[in-house]
Order: C-alpha cells, then structure tokens, then sequence
C-alpha cells in the first residue's frame, strides 16, 4: 500500500507522530540518568597508600593530620566523595607493617579540603563517626561529612578513632 503524500495526510496522524517521538525520547533521558537526583562526583580513588617514611607520626603531618605512629601497608582501597558529601570508603588489608594485623577495632575517615575562610586560604578537615574494622584490616565506612564550599583538591583519610592517618588517596 503506497502512502499519501504528507499534506495529504489526516493533521491528527502528525500529531500522533510528533506525541509518540516525544514519549520516545523522554523514555530515552530517562533511561540514560537524566533529571537522576545522584549527586556529581567530587573525588573519585581506587588507589590509596599506607603512612610511612618521614609521614610517620607527627613530624610531618598532611594537611594537619598527623601519620599513625608506626608503618602501615593496604592492598586495596577505594573512595568515593559526592558533592553533597555522600562518603563511602572501602578498604582492604589495611594493616600495620611489622605484624600485618590492624590492632585497631574501628576506623574513621575524613575528608580534608583546601577552601576559603573570610578571603584567606584555609584547610577544613571533616571525619566521619567510627566504623567497624577487621583484623585483617577490613572496613567500610559510608557517611554523609558537611563539605566546606568551596572545596578544592580533596583528599580523603583513613585514620585510628584519635585522629592519626593510616593510608591516604593517592599512590
């Protein structure tokens, strides 16, 4: 069957077609995440480093946190840092290096960034509550910190319930 030549064609089978191609390409925004309330990723790791070196203890702190007192070594850590200041953090062997066990029963996180304080430079540190750590250096610590606006270059630290780093976003 030939079809009739466009003005030809009944006004109401255009407007069928313009309804179903608009349904159509909503279905597809929809589809692919657009309008989702997830919030934009503001740091995003799947590599972090155990304190050691002259970063042990508290000669030489980072961003004002000082290193845990003794080596600490990680097989696998990953951070994930929301701009609304959803955390969820991830690690695995997160042990001290001369026994290879955590000694420690919980670890807390906190997120340091660079930001602006009444016109001048400044670093805001913001940590999480205590979560549960295994001895073989497990944990998973998902929280919601309230960022500084701004934040520039954050890291973010695993550390003891007083505040020392164990391991750190980077390489």
């Amino acid at each position: 069957m030939r079809m009739k030549p466009r003005w030809m064609r009944p006004r109401w089978m255009s407007k069928v077609a313009v309804l179903g191609a608009s349904l159509v390409v909503g279905l597809v925004a929809m589809a692919s995440g657009a309008g989702s309330a997830t919030p934009a990723t503001v740091l995003k790791a799947s590599t972090m480093v155990g304190v050691t070196g002259p970063y042990v203890g508290a000669t030489n702190p980072i961003r004002g946190v000082n290193g845990g007192g003794v080596p600490w070594a990680i097989d696998q850590g990953k951070v994930v840092l929301g701009a609304d200041g959803s955390l969820e953090v991830k690690v695995e062997g997160l042990v001290l290096v001369p026994t290879g066990a955590n000694p420690v029963t919980t670890f807390r996180a906190i997120v340091s960034c660079q930001t602006i304080v009444d016109g001048a430079a400044a670093v805001s540190n913001v940590s999480t509550d205590a979560f549960p750590a295994t001895t073989t250096g497990d944990s998973k610590i998902v929280a919601t910190v309230a960022l500084p606006s701004p934040c520039f270059a954050p890291i973010v630290f695993v550390t003891s319930p007083g505040g020392s780093w164990f391991a750190v976003t980077g390489v």
